[in-house]
């Protein structure tokens, strides 16, 4: 498993905005498309909506990779 840490400099950042920010998608469209695809977890659950709000201290993870929010 691939392990990312991405830093918060807001509040939140949208879902398929943070697959873009970490590099798993070229886009946020993209992004938008992996999240429907009901590949992507956060916090242990299946999140379909892609414009999830995800805060300091989740976890996302995406096939092999796993993203820490800090």
């Amino acid at each position: 498993m691939r392990h990312h840490r991405f830093k918060l400099e807001q509040a939140y950042v949208e879902l398929n905005q943070l697959l873009k920010l970490t590099g798993l998608c070229d886009s946020g469209g993209a992004g938008k498309a992996i999240v429907a695809s009901g590949i992507v977890s956060v916090d242990g659950r299946i999140e379909l909506r892609k414009t999830c709000k995800i805060h300091a201290g989740q976890v996302v993870r995406v096939g092999d990779d796993e993203i820490s929010v800090a």
